[in-house]
C-alpha cells in the first residue's frame, strides 16, 4: 500500500477530534464530519485510518475495526449508480486485504465481476450489503469513509437514502458511516435527508481550522514534500496568516518554493500571499460556498457592525465551522488572508484586461489546441502542474475560464471558450 503521509503525525495530532470521531465509532454511530471547504478534513482522516495508533487509542468496541476509504473524487460519473460500483470495489479491495478465509474473499471477488458484466444497480446494491454481511460475518466491524459526500448533492433520492439505512440493518447495526462534506446532508438534501429521519441516523460533527499545536505536523510534511526550507519566524508567521487553514498552508508553501527570496519580514510575507492568484482563487471559493445571509454577515462583520443574536442565529454555520469565531468580545476571521480577500470585496476595482498567470496558461494551452475538446483533467496538468497532489475543484476551472471568456471579450479577441459538458472546453474562431 502507498505510504500515507499522515500515518507518521504524532498520535496526539487533532486529539479533541480524534477522541470525538473514535468516540462515535466505539458506539457505532454514524457521523457527518461537516467543515468549511478544504479546511483540512481529508487530511484529518487519512491520519485517523492509516495511523497504527489510532484503533487501540480511541476505537474500540469489542471487535475488530475494518476501515474502508471511499473518495467520491473518484466517481468518474457523478450519479448514484457509479457510487454503488465504487463502493463495491472499496469493500471488495477491504476484504482483499482483510483476515477472512480465502473462501469469502473469491465469493466476494465472483460478486464484484457479476456486478459489472450485469451493469444492474440492484443487483450491485445487494452485492455491498452481501460483502458487509461477510465481513460482518467474521468478526469485522466495517465504517464506510465516504469522503466529499457532498459531490452527490444533486442526484440523491428517498430510494438511495433507503438503501443506507437499509445496509445498517442488515448487518444489525454493526457497521458506520463516516460522510464529509462541507454542509450538514439536511442542508445539501432536505427533500431526502428529512431532519427527523437524520436524528436517529447521523450525529453531526464540525471540524474547524487545525489548532496551533498541532500545525506544525502539516508544516513539516509540507516542507519535506515541496523541498522547501526557512527558518521559525517565516513558519511562525505563516501558520499565523493561514489561520490553520490546510489550503492556504499548501497553496502558501507551493508558492514560497517557487521564490527565489523568501520575505523575511511578517508583512512582507502578508503582501506576497495576499496576492497571489491561488490564494485569492481559494478564498473566493470558500466566500461563494456560503449562503447569501452568511456572506452578508461576514461583510457587516468585517466592517465592524456588531450582529444581534437572531442575526448570529441566521448564520451559526459561520461560527460552527471557525470561519469567524468570537474572541474578547469581538468576533475575528479564523485567517487574515480570508479577512484581506473580504475587505476586496466593499472596495472598488478596476478591472485589469491584462491575463493573470493562470489566465495566460490557460489561454496558451487552448490555443495550442485550438478547436480541439481539452479535457478537464489535461487543464489541471497545464494550468496548475504544482497542484496535482492538492486536486483542483471543478468550481476553480470553471471560474478561470469565466474570467478569460471576459477578458477575450474586453480584448474584442476573435477567440472565445466554448463548454464542452461533463468534457471540458475547447477554443474556437467567432
Amino acid at each position: 500500500m502507498k505510504h500515507v503521509i499522515e500515518e507518521s503525525y504524532p498520535i496526539s495530532f487533532r486529539k479533541a477530534e480524534a477522541a470525538e470521531l473514535g468516540d462515535h465509532l466505539k458506539h457505532r454511530h454514524s457521523v457527518v464530519l461537516v467543515g468549511m471547504k478544504r479546511v483540512g478534513i481529508s487530511n484529518f482522516l487519512r491520519f485517523f485510518m492509516y495511523h497504527e495508533a489510532i484503533v487501540q487509542t480511541y476505537v474500540k468496541n469489542g471487535s475488530e475495526p475494518i476501515f474502508v476509504h471511499v473518495d467520491l473524487n473518484d466517481l468518474i460519473e457523478r450519479n448514484i449508480t457509479a457510487f454503488w460500483t465504487l463502493l463495491l470495489t472499496r469493500l471488495v479491495d477491504a476484504v482483499q486485504r482483510s483476515k477472512l478465509p480465502e473462501s469469502e474473499k473469491r465469493s466476494c471477488r465472483r460478486l464484484f465481476v457479476q456486478s459489472i458484466q450485469l451493469k444492474d444497480q440492484f443487483f450491485t446494491v445487494d452485492s455491498v450489503r452481501k460483502v458487509l454481511e461477510a465481513l460482518v460475518a467474521g468478526g469485522l466491524y466495517p465504517s464506510l469513509f465516504l469522503l466529499r459526500f457532498d459531490r452527490l448533492a444533486d442526484v440523491v433520492t428517498p430510494e438511495f437514502f433507503s438503501n443506507l439505512l437499509g445496509l445498517r440493518d442488515a448487518v444489525k447495526q454493526r457497521m458506520s458511516y463516516v460522510f464529509t462534506s462541507y454542509r450538514p446532508l439536511s442542508d445539501l438534501a432536505p427533500d431526502v435527508f428529512k431532519k427527523q429521519s437524520l436524528s436517529i441516523f447521523t450525529k453531526d460533527m464540525y471540524l474547524r481550522p487545525v489548532g496551533s499545536g498541532d500545525v506544525s505536523a502539516i508544516v513539516d510534511t509540507l516542507k519535506a514534500e515541496y523541498h522547501t526550507a526557512f527558518d521559525d519566524k517565516t513558519t511562525g508567521a505563516l501558520v499565523e496568516l493561514s489561520g490553520g487553514y490546510v489550503q492556504y498552508l499548501q497553496l502558501a508553501i507551493i508558492r514560497l518554493h517557487e521564490e527565489k527570496s523568501i520575505p523575511k519580514a511578517r508583512e512582507d510575507l502578508f503582501a506576497l500571499l495576499s496576492k497571489d492568484e491561488q490564494i485569492v482563487f481559494q478564498s473566493e471559493e470558500l466566500f461563494e460556498s456560503l449562503t447569501k445571509v452568511e456572506k452578508e454577515m461576514l461583510l457587516q462583520i468585517k466592517q465592524g457592525n456588531a450582529l444581534s443574536p437572531e442575526q448570529k442565529e441566521s448564520a451559526k454555520y459561520l461560527w460552527n465551522t471557525g470561519i469567524v469565531s468570537d474572541e474578547g468580545g469581538k468576533t475575528a476571521f479564523f485567517s487574515q488572508l480570508f479577512a484581506e480577500y473580504l475587505g476586496t470585496l466593499s472596495m472598488v476595482l478596476t478591472t485589469g484586461k491584462d491575463f493573470t498567470k493562470k489566465e495566460h496558461l490557460l489561454y496558451t494551452f487552448l490555443k495550442a489546441h485550438e478547436d480541439e475538446l481539452c479535457e478537464r483533467e489535461a487543464i489541471i496538468e497545464a494550468v496548475w502542474p504544482e497542484s496535482r497532489d492538492l486536486g483542483v475543484s471543478d468550481w476553480a476551472i470553471d471560474r478561470l475560464v469565466a474570467r478569460l471568456r471576459g477578458k477575450l471579450k474586453d480584448h474584442h479577441s476573435p477567440y472565445q471558450v466554448m463548454t464542452v459538458v461533463t468534457r471540458g472546453y475547447k477554443l474556437v474562431k467567432i
